[in-house]
């Protein structure tokens, strides 16, 4: 009998040699390069799945080489073909996904995959297996699928199996190797998530604290419920945008390490998880109101629109982003029936398009460690930056402007007892500009800036002690 070290190794593509499924990256591929063919996927799908993945593959341009591959396995492939031993890739994907994958990995023999004449999955991949090198043959698999190949192979290999999979291939045949995957954690899914995002939705707060109305505990209340409702949408479109930009991703020094990019989370657990957040999210919203309803899908769309689209237009994003930034604040005017001042919003879009703009900078300002060149899904160059520094320091300062016309405006004096000391908020706004600006510049900025606003202990502190003064110059007459 043919000794098993080298009797033919068989290995499975999708979940396997991959940590991700080409088919459901080939299906995002070809939404991404024409939304319209989201409407044209129940038709191909209703034709059988094996004319559904010939739509797919004749639509598709997947980027294999930026496909997130088990390194542990190809590792393994490389050294057992180095001793001469046959490396075959057999796979349910499409061939023309199959050939351009053996094609980048440079290690298979053969490359048997599905066709036009049957969609190679358990049974009829088996016989395909049989058919091209006999019944001696190991099989690398991942999924229930595999059962009937890995029954009928001399030994297995294990690759990111269930506990009970594992131990059902166990007690029938020889297993050669393991790899895992990393766990689906907690921590994983809050990264996912973005939960440090939810940060974020506080400025819905910022209509009740400028109308000094927060020991209302019924608004709390009511603001509480638009601040989770806000926050599991927003985790939605995350979710929804680390998936439409997974090859941008890929190519990205740090968000390659994402979730989904790197293939630590699947594509469909995360289309459900969107889903399931997003329903939650519209049922929170308008079970407080209609009205705040209405003002969460108008981020959604708005977020959405920025995510597909306006994202990628120079300016035109950051204007975007400032823009959602002051939704929020609109959003919790309307939930707690709060009247907002046009100073208020004045303020607000010249500070958050500073904000936007340091973010901006600081994704520039990584690259320009690597090298000259521009942002990969972005209309930003590293030598924008020579524009973007002034036009972001400029709006911070407009801001202040803004802040220093509010407190000398005659509405002021109304509603404050002693105005003239909003000025020392004031001088906190410029130091926290100031600071944000100087570590941008720095290239010390790798968050998103309001984020690293409040958990940077400095500008929490400069935050907290302007929400202090200002409660004295409402209160305190002198």
């Amino acid at each position: 009998m043919q000794d098993q070290n080298y009797v033919p190794l068989i290995v499975d593509l999708d979940g396997t040699l991959t940590l991700t499924d080409t088919l459901a990256e080939s299906v995002v591929n070809v939404v991404k390069q024409n939304p319209l063919n989201i409407i044209r996927l129940p038709f191909w799908l209703l034709k059988g799945r094996l004319a559904f993945k010939q739509a797919i593959a004749a639509r598709a341009n997947l980027a294999v080489e930026h496909l997130p591959y088990r390194e542990a396995l190809i590792d393994y492939l490389a050294a057992e073909r180095k001793r001469g031993r046959k490396i075959v890739l057999a796979t349910a994907a499409h061939r023309s996904i199959a050939e351009r994958v053996s094609a980048h990995v440079g290690l298979f023999d053969v490359v048997i995959a599905t066709e036009s004449d049957a969609n190679l999955r358990g049974l009829a991949k088996l016989e395909k297996i049989r058919a091209c090198v006999g019944k001696q043959f190991v099989y690398a698999g991942d999924s229930r699928h595999d059962l009937p190949i890995w029954l009928a192979a001399k030994a297995a290999i294990l690759t990111g199996v269930s506990p009970r999979l594992a131990g059902l291939v166990r007690n029938k045949v020889p297993i050669e190797r393991e790899f895992s995957n990393s766990s689906a954690t907690l921590s994983l899914w809050s990264k996912a998530l973005r939960a440090h995002q939810w940060l974020k939705n506080l400025l819905l707060f910022v209509p009740l604290l400028t109308a000094f109305s927060f020991f209302y505990v019924e608004k709390l209340a009511s603001l509480a419920m638009c601040f989770v409702s806000m926050s599991l949408g927003a985790s939605a479109t995350y979710i929804g945008n680390d998936i439409w930009d997974l090859e941008s991703d890929r190519r990205h020094p740090r968000k390659r390490q994402r979730p989904f990019a790197s293939g630590a989370l699947s594509l469909f657990k995360g289309v459900l998880c969107a889903t399931t957040l997003l329903a939650v999210s519209l049922v929170l919203a308008f079970a407080t109101s209609s009205a705040f309803g209405a003002m969460l899908v108008l981020y959604l769309i708005a977020t959405t629109a920025y995510s597909l689209v306006l994202k990628t237009r120079v300016i035109v994003d950051v204007i975007m982003l400032s823009l959602l930034y002051t939704l929020r604040i609109l959003a919790g005017s309307v939930a707690v029936n709060i009247s907002i001042s046009h100073w208020l919003l004045a303020f607000s879009v010249f500070a958050f398009l500073s904000l936007a703009l340091v973010k901006r900078c600081a994704e520039l300002m990584s690259l320009r460690t690597i090298y000259e060149g521009a942002m990969v899904g972005r209309d930003y160059r590293v030598a924008d930056l020579e524009v973007l520094w002034p036009l972001g320091i400029g709006s911070s300062l407009a801001a202040v402007i803004v802040f220093g016309l509010f407190i000398n405006a005659p509405e002021t004096a109304l509603r404050y007892a002693t105005p003239s000391l909003l000025w020392f908020a004031a001088i906190g706004l410029i130091s926290l500009f100031a600071r944000l600006w100087i570590t941008t510049v720095r290239g010390e900025m790798h968050d998103d800036p309001i984020v690293h606003l409040i958990e940077d202990r400095g500008s929490l502190l400069v935050i907290l002690l302007m929400v202090a003064t200002m409660m004295a110059a409402h209160c305190v007459r002198f």
